[in-house]
């Protein structure tokens, strides 16, 4: 099994390999130009969206700066997703994001973690985990997202959490580590900020 392959089945590997290192490195050079670009750039950036992403759905729109080690290439978008500035994808393993699903200014979604054992750590060994996050989701600013989690759809993430397992669908969570503080319910319906009622 070469690293390449082992990296593709979540197995600990080398990511150091000659054909992983010249892989990962053709794959940034869209991002470096979308990085570039700005409000007035919107077509341009539509192009180099389709070019960067494993896949990207309509209407979704990334405010650059993006960064990400595969410049996207193992990222699955669905449609109309939004991500404000700096968001930041650890993609050495696949990250899915569901239709509608907000995302905060600086928040990280890592898919790549090292082994404990000091041993391994110094060969540079690493392991990926996939991260799915379900439609509709709202990631709040700052928020770290671990390898291997998942969030179910509708659920909202405090901003600058630190997701460390999975979090059920249609819940608010915060915190680090992160925990279900409550469902989204009734109240949610009648009020979206506080004591502001709902009125469109």
């Amino acid at each position: 099994m070469t690293q390449r392959e082992r990296m593709l089945a979540g197995k600990l590997y080398d990511p150091a390999d000659g054909e992983i290192m010249r892989e990962q490195t053709g794959c940034t050079a869209a991002m470096r130009e979308f990085n570039t670009l700005g409000l007035g750039d919107e077509a341009r950036m539509a192009q180099l969206m389709r070019a960067m992403f494993a896949e990207v759905g309509e209407g979704t729109y990334i405010q650059p700066p993006f960064y990400a080690n595969w410049g996207g290439a193992h990222v699955h978008l669905g449609a109309h997703v939004y991500a404000n500035f700096h968001l930041t994808v650890v993609d050495d393993g696949n990250v899915y994001i569901g239709d509608n699903t907000m995302i905060g200014p600086n928040v990280t979604i890592a898919t790549a973690g090292h082994p404990v054992l000091p041993s391994l750590r110094a060969r540079g060994i690493q392991y990926n985990m996939d991260v799915i996050i379900g439609a509709n989701v709202w990631i709040g600013a700052g928020a770290l997202i671990l390898p291997g989690v998942k969030i179910g759809a509708d659920s909202v993430i405090g901003a600058g959490a630190v997701v460390t397992k999975d979090i059920p669908a249609g819940v608010v969570a915060v915190g680090n580590p992160c925990r279900v503080l409550r469902p989204i319910g009734e109240r949610d319906e009648t009020f979206y900020y506080k004591d502001l009622p709902v009125d469109l």
